[in-house]
Formats: structure tokens, C-alpha cells, sequence
């Protein structure tokens, strides 16, 4: 199994953190560490507040967040990267070519299924990202540990 989970969108405030802090409940006691970072990372800054108020109505909480570029020291050390569309997997392909083995769509188990970015989109394209990072992490979890 995996023992380090990284989650990957584009400016790591919106996408990406919420499915760092699903994932993250759903694996509370495995062990298992789970992070997030971007390839256009917001560098510094905190959870977007909607991608927050919608998490936060589902009892998560990315409060702690901050934004952060990937790199390839994060690239090397997670046994799985699970990223939003599938311009992501060719950015991380450029970056690393050896984990390309590694590297999957979030909605992978859902028919491959991108997870539309909502930054700078009104309330619905925050609530339909988290119900299709929600759903997606749940057709993950038997894959990534035990339970």
C-alpha cells in the first residue's frame, strides 16, 4: 500500500487542499500521510474562503493550508499522486518522468472523470468540485489501505 498520498491541482487553494483534507478524515488512523501541493502554486496563501465554507459543511476543515509549489522532492516521496484533469498528469510527466506509474486522475475509479476547477466561479462550481472530490475519494480508500 501507499504511505504518502499527494494531491495536486493547479494553484493549491482550491481543489487540491479540499481533497487533501477528505482524504486525510477518510485515512485518520492508517498512517497514511496525505499532502497537497501546485503546479502553479498560490505560494503562501491560505484555502480559497469558498472552497473553506464548503468544506467546512461537510465537518472538514483546510484552516492550517497553505498553498505550496510542487517540486520534485514531493514528487519522490509519495507512492501515489492523484491529480484534477489530465493536463495535470502530462505537467507532472514533464517534471518527472518516473512517476509516471504513480501518477492517476482523482476520478480515476468514476470513468476517468476530470474535477473542474472553480476558482474565480460562483458558489455551485465550489459545491460541485467537493461532491465530485468526495465521491471520487470514496472509490479510492479500498485502494489505499485496509480498513
Amino acid at each position: 500500500m501507499f504511505n504518502r498520498v499527494l494531491m495536486v491541482c493547479v494553484g493549491n487553494i482550491c481543489r487540491s487542499p479540499t481533497a487533501e483534507a477528505v482524504l486525510r478524515d477518510r485515512l485518520d488512523g492508517t498512517g497514511i500521510a496525505v499532502e497537497s501541493a501546485g503546479l502553479a502554486a498560490l505560494s503562501g496563501k491560505p484555502i480559497h474562503p469558498l472552497a473553506e465554507a464548503v468544506l467546512g459543511e461537510h465537518g472538514g476543515s483546510g484552516a492550517s493550508h497553505v498553498a505550496r509549489q510542487i517540486d520534485r522532492r514531493l514528487i519522490d516521496e509519495a507512492g501515489l499522486i492523484l491529480v484534477m484533469e489530465r493536463k495535470h498528469l502530462q505537467a507532472i510527466d514533464r517534471i518527472a518522468p518516473h512517476a509516471r506509474g504513480k501518477t492517476f486522475l482523482l476520478g480515476k475509479w468514476q470513468g476517468d472523470v476530470e474535477i473542474p476547477d472553480p476558482y474565480r466561479r460562483e458558489r455551485h462550481a465550489y459545491e460541485h468540485a467537493f461532491r465530485l472530490i468526495d465521491e471520487s475519494i470514496a472509490r479510492w480508500r479500498p485502494h489505499l489501505s485496509p480498513r
